[in-house]
């Protein structure tokens, strides 16, 4: 009885100060070390009874407030695009334990090691091809810390320049698709996650191309910070090693133009691409296209034996035969989404059998990596599995009191600007960002936000050019996005800052690595700029 006075006497009936003791209990409980997900299904519970009274515990049992805590955990739990999270995780846990990765770098490197600064760039454009394969952060920080820290670090590369371009390319992954961020917010707000995901593309390009500019510009500036490896007189150089270069990608054309002729031959054979009125046309898969496959099939082969030569050719094939397993993979997933051929969840479990498959034939598949691999998506989807269920009952919670209500009017009723409305977001984004995971964030925070986005004039929104109204949810997500890529790097809880010192070695401490983040951070910060002063930019391939 006791208990239940002491509940009674902290019913709370202000929406303001139940809010404001919401924000310090969470921050408190995750302080003291309590899980997320517990500390979110906890304060759900509590937000209820402060709200209506210790009664609700035993008052309409089942249909009462707690029952709508529980269907709407029962929502998200049931969503079907929901699977494609285990499946990402396991694709990335395959990719990091097989050579597949490694094959990559290796082919990646020979291309670019006479470039000041290549071993950092290819360390980028590796991050983007890994990401675009699986769209998981923590799993790419560490392969790369242990296959491009120690090869930077013997080389005299800069101990900063290193960390910073491995943590910051590392985590890409939340803006290139197949990004499970840009996943859990279709699933929350219900946006075409396919249209997030094309969204996406030019802004996450648009990133990584800020930090292999980045990292050419410092290190041809400052040449000490990245060295050049010993020279290898049996290296091809200059006009050589570019027509090689030419006849790998000539030898890739080839071949991927009679893959996509088969198919389309199939797809006439069946009748699947015929001409209907009201049906979209396959894509890479009518009648019409073959010319154009046989056109690139000719002018390939043509490449091959009259400009670049069969034999550097096929030189240039064993130098960038690495290459080729990611290219499949990264066909299948974001081929099979934009072909139209799967959904999401669809393409990430044919994702994990082109991978698996690659590595049976490359004979690298064994009994313990498929079972480390599991063991892995299970530990790291029960986590994802857990936050979510307490982030969706405290989202709920707060929702049945009239928290986003009271959080739109103090935004609205602050008279500030469209723009300044927006900066604020942001602002809380990326400073609940330096202490909470991004799921939780999505989950409780994009149900408040999101409605009053949607109600901003859309002409408002940025400086240089205009959003089309339909695209409002899209753009924001991209820039909720690019915001978790920032807390991805910031201090005092950066994530990928704990992922690289898991790997790094002993004298890397977490000080210096979170000192190399410093410059990756203002670059991210100036992609988020880009994307609030041109909010169209999303919108280019969407149109």
């Amino acid at each position: 009885m006791e208990l239940l006075d002491l509940l009674a006497w902290m019913k709370v009936s202000d929406i303001g100060t139940l809010s404001v003791i919401l924000l310090l209990s969470m921050f408190v409980l995750l302080a003291l070390g309590m899980p997320l997900g517990f500390a979110s299904a906890f304060l759900a519970a509590m937000t209820l009874i402060m709200k209506f009274g210790p009664d609700i515990l035993f008052r309409d049992f089942g249909r009462g407030p707690f029952s709508v805590l529980g269907q709407a955990v029962y929502r998200q739990m049931t969503n079907y695009v929901l699977i494609s999270v285990p499946l990402f995780i396991l694709m990335a846990a395959l990719l990091e334990r097989s050579g597949i990765a490694r094959d990559m770098y290796a082919s990646l490197n020979q291309w670019l090691s006479r470039t000041r600064g290549g071993i950092a760039i290819v360390t980028s454009i590796m991050a983007v091809i890994m990401a675009a394969m699986s769209g998981i952060i923590g799993g790419e920080v560490v392969l790369l810390g242990l296959i491009a820290l120690p090869q930077m670090l013997r080389l005299g590369y800069n101990q900063n320049l290193a960390i910073g371009t491995i943590c910051a390319s590392g985590s890409l992954g939340t803006m290139i698709p197949p990004s499970i961020v840009l996943i859990f917010y279709g699933l929350v707000t219900e946006t075409s996650i396919k249209a997030l995901f094309t969204a996406s593309f030019i802004p996450g390009f648009m990133l990584a191309s800020f930090f292999i500019i980045y990292i050419l510009v410092r290190t041809n500036l400052n040449p000490s910070l990245a060295p050049l490896p010993p020279e290898n007189p049996d290296d091809p150089k200059g006009r050589e090693k570019s027509l090689m270069f030419l006849g790998f990608l000539s030898l890739l054309t080839a071949g991927a133009s009679i893959l996509l002729t088969l198919r389309a031959l199939f797809f006439t054979l069946t009748g699947e691409n015929a001409v209907r009125e009201g049906v979209d046309p396959i894509p890479l898969g009518m009648v019409s296209d073959f010319p154009w496959f046989i056109g690139a099939f000719v002018i390939a082969l043509a490449i091959i034996f009259l400009v670049a030569g069969r034999d550097r050719s096929m030189r240039g094939w064993k130098m960038g035969k690495g290459l080729v397993a990611p290219i499949i993979v990264v066909g299948v997933v974001l081929g099979s989404i934009y072909g139209g051929i799967t959904g999401i969840t669809e393409a990430a479990g044919m994702g994990v059998i082109a991978v698996f498959v690659i590595g049976l034939v490359r004979r690298e598949m064994t009994f313990e990596i498929v079972w480390d691999s599991v063991m892995r998506t299970l530990k790291s989807t029960g986590t994802i599995i857990w936050v979510t269920i307490g982030a969706a009952a405290l989202a709920a919670a707060y929702t049945l009191v009239g928290g986003p209500t009271y959080v739109a009017n103090l935004i609205t009723s602050a008279e500030l600007p469209t723009m300044g409305i927006i900066l604020v977001m942001m602002v809380i984004f990326l400073i609940m960002g330096m202490f909470m995971d991004w799921v939780g964030i999505v989950l409780l925070i994009m149900p408040v936000f999101l409605p009053i986005v949607l109600k901003l004039p859309p002409a408002e929104l940025g400086f240089l050019g205009s959003i089309d109204p339909k695209h409002v949810a899209i753009w924001f997500g991209v820039v909720f996005c690019m915001n978790m890529q920032v807390s991805f790097l910031s201090p005092p809880f950066g994530p990928a800052a704990f992922y690289l010192k898991s790997v790094a070695p002993e004298h890397i401490s977490l000080t210096d690595i979170f000192k190399g983040f410093l410059p990756f951070i203002a670059i991210q910060l100036l992609a988020l700029s880009v994307l609030l002063i041109w909010p169209p930019i999303v919108s280019l391939l969407l149109d």
